[in-house]
């Protein structure tokens, strides 16, 4: 047997090399994201939950006008009717900017990914661009659709009409698909902080479904105080027309939960780059 000559043995050369790019990486993040089943099934629970919430309290309202009290029909605005199913919407899309990440933790994929993006931050960056994008494209129609669905629904009662031109109006509609991106942001943020699913939705929960009601166990001057800074509260701001006495301004409020969502974002990106994968 004859011993294998250098030239036999070398790994022949690529026709085509080339360098690891942001737009490269960017595509290879979206290829990942849209090739997932979790990525459609969800984003369709959020648009669902988003159009249906609204549908369904537009119909109990205008069924039930003529029993209702002068109080409760003082309770009942157009626009909080529209946009109900925003506060339940932003869970599906929360558990998907967990998933975004977490996913190839739970699979090991995320060794592959780092070796072939050794640098590891464009992951991140390409991977929060790719979800703002489409969940905002996703979410501006479905809030428009649940706008004027409701609207449709309620047409026999004037006093319940809105018009989309209205001063506000629109502000508050798109900032509804706003806050949910924001929201999705946040729960990519704490996927990249925790690395694993459960512990990632958990927090988020947590931060936003269990933190605001233990507010009520202190007292009301503390709890004036705190809660409208709350990312909860601070961001439900970017779609309410109007503020109250302990609520922060809109644009306050869209400050304070976009330094949330910065703050996460960071905290991220150092652990992503300080800790094995």
């Amino acid at each position: 047997m004859t011993a294998a000559t250098p030239a036999a043995s070398r790994v022949p050369q690529l026709e085509h090399t080339g360098r690891v790019t942001f737009p490269r990486v960017l595509l290879s993040e979206w290829t990942k994201f849209r090739s997932v089943r979790s990525t459609a099934w969800t984003l369709a629970v959020g648009i669902l939950l988003t159009v249906l919430f609204p549908v369904l309290f537009a119909t109990v309202t205008s069924s039930h006008w003529g029993q209702m009290s002068p109080q409760d029909r003082a309770n009942r605005s157009p626009l909080d009717i529209a946009l109900a199913g925003v506060n339940v919407a932003q869970l599906a899309i929360a558990v998907l900017g967990v998933l975004v990440i977490t996913a190839e933790y739970s699979t090991g994929s995320i060794r592959s990914t780092f070796t072939a993006v050794p640098k590891r931050l464009p992951v991140l960056w390409a991977k929060l661009l790719d979800y703002a994008v489409v969940s905002f494209v996703v979410m501006v129609p479905a809030v428009l659709i649940s706008f004027f669905a409701s609207q449709a629904i309620l047409s026999r009662h004037d006093i319940l009409q809105v018009s989309f031109t209205a001063p506000g109006i629109a502000r508050c509609v798109i900032g509804g698909a706003l806050y949910t991106t924001m929201v999705g942001i946040f729960a990519l943020a704490l996927g990249a902080i925790v690395r694993n699913t459960a512990g990632g939705i958990a927090v988020f929960a947590g931060i936003f479904f269990v933190l605001p009601p233990l507010m009520f166990t202190l007292p009301q001057s503390w709890n004036n105080a705190i809660s409208q800074y709350l990312p909860s509260d601070a961001g439900r701001q970017i779609f309410a027309l109007q503020h109250g006495q302990h609520t922060l301004t809109p644009l306050a409020g869209g400050l304070v939960f976009a330094g949330y969502c910065a703050a996460a974002i960071v905290v991220a990106a150092y652990l992503l780059h300080r800790r094995d994968v």
